[in-house]
């Protein structure tokens, strides 16, 4: 059988290649919006011009809960999909309960240790074996800002928390909403962790990787929480259950001023298509500069029984890492590339910084793992975390000092 390599590097796909690698791939993922949609439409065509069949498995919902729901009910019925959107620890637990398979062949004629970065690849590995193939590398404290709203209202973009919820009484006076939010648990949750990155990488990791019991109730805690519970007065009273990608496009519209969302927001900007700079300002959350939360999207590989099938998923990891692939998806997804050594030519302001900050970071000791993303801790304490949170920031009657308990008390009792 001619290996996906192989029919790339002839002159053109022929008709006798792509008969001779075909196989079908069923991908289970939940990149539904507009950005997301195009992005992985790419990895779409690219694998139907190998020959192969696409069956594509998407289940809307940002932060993936649907999707993981499906999955598991796919997996114990002995019938996963050959690939899935997985992240973080939950690659490690999936690896655990024997469903997926080695990618060590595909890993080692591709040269990934030598392509990702140690925090990327140990995330890819389940007892030191490749399991699954990383798309890209996403930065989650970003704020998205609208400069025209800003200037209506006679404001500046805030660089502090402080700043930010000051801003919003003249934005309401401009008839505009000063923060666009959708009332979700993990978007709550991705606000909570950009106010407690302010606080230092050092606060972060005690909190989130850590899970130290006097940080997670101590009084910087405190301090996050209550301003956690300000930016309430910023949004509006239809948040809840609001899409991000809604959100975003009432930053693109000018509804709303500010978003802070990761940069799969950029990929709505895009497709809308706004130019950074201009249309819209990218910077990092209020007090996190020079540091950055990451998230990582994947591709975890299930272990198929039929051989055309396992053949094509080896495709898969193999096309997902290939150069043309890595930029061709991160430009419509916002993200920045997970390999190594690309080209940066091709990619925006904002995609620049992020790969500056990503390096920088990672030197510094600033790189740290999105809790609200999967990435610091298992999916059972992140739970615990979602819950606390969008309780707190929902409720009249439960103060900052009782929140930062009940999230101690709730991570300990998930570990």
């Amino acid at each position: 059988m001619k290996t996906f390599k192989t029919c790339l590097t002839s002159i053109a796909l022929s008709i006798a290649c792509a008969t001779a690698s075909a196989g079908e791939v069923e991908v289970l993922h939940y990149w539904t919006s507009g950005g997301e949609a195009a992005a992985v439409n790419v990895l779409k065509q690219e694998m139907e011009s190998a020959g192969h069949t696409w069956t594509d498995f998407a289940v809307a919902g940002g932060g993936g809960e649907s999707a993981m729901t499906v999955l598991k009910s796919r997996a114990i019925s002995g019938n996963p999909p050959s690939a899935a959107q997985i992240k973080g620890l939950d690659i490690q637990e999936w690896g655990e309960l024997g469903f997926l398979t080695s990618l060590d062949d595909v890993a080692a004629a591709g040269n990934w240790d030598s392509l990702l970065p140690p925090v990327v690849s140990d995330v890819m590995k389940y007892d030191g074996h490749y399991v699954a193939v990383p798309v890209n590398v996403h930065r989650v404290n970003w704020l998205w800002a609208n400069p025209e709203a800003f200037k209506k209202a006679g404001v500046d973009i805030p660089t502090t928390w402080e700043e930010m919820i000051a801003s919003g009484p003249k934005l309401k006076a401009a008839s505009i909403i000063p923060l666009a939010h959708g009332g979700q648990a993990w978007q709550d949750a991705t606000t909570f962790e950009a106010i407690a990155l302010a606080e230092g990488a050092d606060f972060y990791r005690k909190a989130f990787v850590e899970h130290d019991e006097a940080t997670l109730k101590g009084p910087t805690m405190v301090k996050v929480l209550t301003t956690f519970k300000q930016l309430r007065d910023l949004i509006d009273a239809d948040s809840s259950g609001r899409d991000w990608n809604v959100a975003t496009s009432m930053v693109i519209n000018g509804q709303a001023a500010m978003q802070i969302m990761g940069d799969w927001a950029k990929g709505e900007f895009t497709a809308a298509g706004k130019k950074p700079g201009t249309d819209y300002v990218c910077v990092a959350a209020p007090g996190t500069a020079g540091m950055f939360t990451f998230n990582i999207d994947s591709l975890a590989m299930f272990t198929q029984s039929d051989d055309s099938r396992a053949q094509a998923q080896k495709d898969l990891a193999a096309m997902v890492m290939d150069p043309k692939f890595q930029e061709t998806f991160n430009l419509n997804k916002g993200s920045i590339p997970a390999r190594q050594g690309m080209d940066p030519t091709p990619f925006d302001a904002c995609a620049l910084a992020s790969m500056d900050d990503f390096t920088l970071s990672a030197e510094k000791g600033t790189l740290v793992p999105s809790m609200a993303h999967g990435m610091s801790t298992s999916s059972r304490v992140q739970g615990a975390i979602y819950d606390v949170v969008t309780n707190y920031f929902n409720a009249s009657d439960i103060t900052a000092e009782q929140a930062a308990e009940k999230l101690a008390r709730a991570v300990n009792a998930s570990l």
